[in-house]
């Protein structure tokens, strides 16, 4: 009997590992037919292109005169969003706020000269976040800030925790500065910042943009058989503006459609508004203004063709089928509006920016979105779009329902900072405050029967409920 009983036990014990060997290797559907399994779908790629200073004079966007043709086939094939917002209207703190998901104030990058680790040594990047979720990640140009055209050729105030691979070109726009070839209008203004501009010689490969579309289609064809992220970011149309002398020729006088403010407008600016653009221009004639115009078009139109450069070698690489394509620029540009010039003001041309969304296999491409979005949002867009976990210190919000329905429901404001000035646009509206509590100064503006910021109604008394309700939206400091 006791044999017997052994017997059992061996009998048992025999199964029950038969049965955890079956376990492991799965249900015998699972591993008997393995055709009958569903393929592993590639996880998506990345390809952000970043602009610097290009505001929405594009044709995607409506305009009659600069012809961006590469922008616009992408706008073709995604979802534009015609109403996007920078954080802040200059380089370096806009492109600490986007590239972290994190308003301003919490990076408390307000300037050109803080480093984003001194304020935020823990953050993850957009780029760090993907390199650490298996991702290759590459730049190639300006994407944290870079000093133009100082820190051309180098790395500037970059973030090494966010790349596996950078690349820094320096082409003959660099070489124009060293050899004092750059016509500057302002020689007293130093190039980064001085109406200065140059129709050069030679090839678009040989330009420092040039040289970033031809290293940015090499870093997609070396790493198009896994997941990557690349950063692409172009340095045009950042004066001073310089671009082959064929992209001038698309401009002669006739087709700028540019003539100054009246001076009955830039009377009526308040001076609490009136940014550092508008007091380097004096002194300036109209000519000058309208060739630094046909310039910035040059270097918009120079920098466009680049975008297609990168486009068709991202196509021929036969990696698109895979591949988010985002295009953004880090903030908006004035020409003369208001007396203004440049950037560092809260009007639409200094905030507003281009932002453009392709998603591979997506529907209804070539759309339009009317809703209030905010470069905050590209962080936990690309996240989303890409099947990772969100992170949750981002700010801001994934974009995704508005690529299925460009025009569903979405009701938020975008916010906007400047030096001593804080902005909010909702509806139809756009407040800004300046100073602490606004004690120098308000605006309010109905951009449906105003789109050109003319007439402040922050003092009449008709709108103090809206004034009260947009008040409420502000950036916090």
């Amino acid at each position: 009997m006791g044999e017997i009983r052994r017997r059992k036990r061996r009998i048992a014990r025999s199964v029950i590992f038969t049965m955890i060997a079956l376990q492991s290797l799965g249900s015998p559907a699972a591993w008997a037919h393995p055709k009958s399994a569903q393929p592993v779908q590639p996880r998506k790629n990345v390809l952000l292109i970043i602009a610097d200073d290009l505001n929405t004079r594009l044709g995607a966007y409506g305009s009659p005169v600069v012809q961006t043709p590469n922008i616009d086939r992408l706008a073709r094939s995604g979802v534009t969003f015609e109403r996007a917002y920078s954080q802040f209207p200059l380089c370096g703190p806009s492109r600490a706020s986007f590239l972290t998901g994190m308003r301003p104030d919490t990076t408390h990058i307000l300037d050109l000269q803080t480093k984003l680790r001194d304020k935020v040594p823990s953050v993850v990047t957009l780029p760090q976040y993907f390199r650490q979720n298996g991702y290759f990640s590459g730049r190639v140009g300006k994407v944290f800030h870079q000093g133009v055209p100082s820190d051309i050729g180098t790395g500037g105030p970059d973030d090494p925790l966010s790349w596996d691979h950078v690349i820094n070109p320096a082409g003959r726009d660099k070489q124009a500065e060293r050899d004092g070839r750059i016509i500057n209008m302002t020689p007293k203004i130093p190039l980064g910042i001085a109406f200065a501009y140059l129709p050069d010689d030679g090839p678009d490969e040989a330009q420092t943009d040039g040289m970033v579309a031809t290293e940015a289609i090499k870093m997609i064809e070396a790493h198009k058989d896994k997941p990557f992220f690349i950063a692409v970011g172009f340095y045009r149309p950042h004066v001073p503006a310089v671009a082959p002398k064929k992209y001038f020729d698309l401009y002669p006088d006739d087709r700028l459609h540019w003539a100054p403010e009246g001076p009955g407008n830039i009377k009526s600016v308040l001076p609490a508004a009136v940014g550092l653009g508008a007091k380097l221009s004096q002194g300036l004639t109209d000519d000058q203004r309208r060739q630094m115009v046909r310039s910035y078009y040059a270097s918009t139109s120079f920098m466009d063709a680049q975008v297609g450069r990168v486009l068709d070698g991202l196509e021929k690489s036969g990696a698109a089928k895979n591949t988010i394509v985002i295009f953004i620029s880090d903030h908006g540009y004035n020409l003369g509006e208001h007396g203004e010039w440049q950037k560092d003001v809260l009007w639409e041309q200094s905030t507003r920016v281009p932002l453009i969304v392709y998603t591979p296999g997506a529907n209804g491409n070539g759309r339009k979105s009317e809703r209030l979005v905010e470069l905050l949002d590209v962080y936990p867009t690309l996240t989303d779009l890409a099947g990772l976990p969100g992170n949750q210190n981002t700010q801001g919000r994934s974009l995704r329902p508005l690529l299925d329905r460009p025009n569903g429901p979405w009701s938020r404001p975008a916010q906007s900072q400047a030096a001593n000035g804080r902005s909010v646009r909702f509806k139809e509206w756009r407040y800004s405050e300046w100073g602490e509590n606004g004690l120098v100064g308000r605006e309010l503006y109905n951009l449906n029967r105003d789109p050109g910021e003319y007439q402040n109604l922050a003092g009449n008394p008709r709108y103090r409920k809206i004034l009260d309700r947009l008040k409420g939206m502000l950036p916090k400091a």
